[in-house]
């Protein structure tokens, strides 16, 4: 299960479970590679970026280890 980015409560209770964390990661590799410029192919910055999110995460899970906060 991936965790969730900008998860909210409304006051009425509701709730948003927000984006998930791996495409919030994703999407912030790819304005990256964008605004860097590149001749790659969408599905190529796309694969790039989602790869780049998976180590992001599995780097998370990683570093926990040194500490007790719960990612």
């Amino acid at each position: 299960m991936h965790k969730k980015a900008f998860p909210t409560v409304k006051k009425d209770g509701s709730a948003n479970t927000g984006m998930d964390l791996r495409d919030y990661f994703a999407a912030k590799a790819m304005q990256g590679f964008l605004s860097a410029g590149t001749e790659k192919s969408n599905q190529d910055i796309a694969d790039e970026a989602y790869k780049l999110a998976d180590d992001m995460i599995k780097e998370r899970r990683e570093s926990r280890i040194r500490t007790d906060v719960e990612f």
